[in-house]
């Protein structure tokens, strides 16, 4: 009588199958939700750990089902293959996460200059529901410069109003968008009122060919008079928001352009919205604007 070998089938490895699936439903029903949706980061943050933790589990139960795989033979090696593959996204993109978490500083809010810091237009508020949201010390201001030594304001020769059409144009490149700003009335050149146009008579001939009188001659300003700007020190300041590029975070930007004898001082203040921690974001959006800045005066000077 022939002996027939009967497979053992492992319940870990079709379970882990399933929890990879709903992980993974999970993280692509919540990363819509938060790009373009109604959904907020405290949210997306619980939706995003819950589908770690399924995830994880899955992972577990793979692992067990590829022991007895190797161990008994048990069938069910094909569903802890695709519960990993189903589970690599959610899983991989919280690792990165909590790597980015461990890598930088605990902060949410950098500015290029940590001593006279950059005030807000307008202070930007949100719900933070469960996140906790420690207030900004000197003491944090220490801990950001040396994380980011190299995050410095920018020094370019010129008035106030050119750097200001820059500092805009690269904002706009950017893709930050501008809510508030102060200080323009000392940013934007007067623009000379144009002159009536000659009349002229039914035969075309110029009626008023003589100059006119009491033109008014432009002088220049006296180095003692005081500017029309906004703030202390003649401050010109520029607020808006961005959102980081593939999860769309939300971020609060400033801008301050302040002006002493013939250069112009940039600094730049980038605040995450919600949490304490923004893994690092807030840094990288100030460093890409002040690249780009230092490209687009370069192409100025160059012209």
């Amino acid at each position: 009588m022939a002996v027939r070998f009967v497979r053992p089938v492992s319940r870990a490895a079709a379970a882990s199958r399933y929890f990879g699936l709903v992980a993974l439903c999970l993280f692509v029903f919540a990363v819509p939700l938060f790009r373009f949706g109604p959904l907020t980061m405290p949210d997306f943050v619980s939706l995003v750990l819950i589908s770690a933790g399924l995830a994880l589990v899955a992972v577990l139960l793979a692992f067990f089902g590829l022991y007895r795989l190797w161990m008994t033979g048990a069938k069910g090696g094909r569903s802890a293959f695709k519960a990993i593959l189903l589970s690599a996204l959610p899983l991989g993109v919280a690792i990165w996460a909590g790597f980015l978490y461990w890598q930088n500083p605990v902060l949410y809010d950098v500015s290029t200059d940590t001593t006279d810091i950059p005030e807000w237009i307008e202070v930007p508020t949100a719900n933070q529901q469960w996140f906790s949201r420690p207030p900004i010390t000197a003491e944090t201001r220490v801990e950001q410069a040396e994380a980011y030594p190299g995050l410095t304001g920018r020094r370019y020769e010129g008035a106030v109003d050119r750097i200001y059409q820059a500092a805009r144009k690269v904002a706009t490149a950017q893709g930050i968008r501008i809510t508030e700003t102060r200080g323009l009335a000392g940013a934007i050149p007067d623009q000379p009122e144009a002159l009536p146009a000659p009349e002229e008579n039914l035969s075309g001939e110029t009626l008023n060919d003589e100059p006119p009188a009491n033109v008014p001659v432009p002088l220049s300003r006296p180095a003692d008079a005081p500017r029309p700007m906004f703030g202390t020190g003649g401050d010109v300041l520029v607020q808006g928001a961005t959102r980081s590029f593939i999860l769309g975070a939300r971020f609060d930007v400033l801008l301050r352009l302040r002006e002493e004898t013939e250069t112009t001082l940039v600094d730049i203040r980038v605040a995450s919205r919600f949490g304490r921690h923004d893994l690092g974001t807030s840094a990288s959006l100030a460093e890409a604007y002040l690249l780009a800045l230092d490209a687009e005066m370069l192409g100025i000077s160059g012209d």
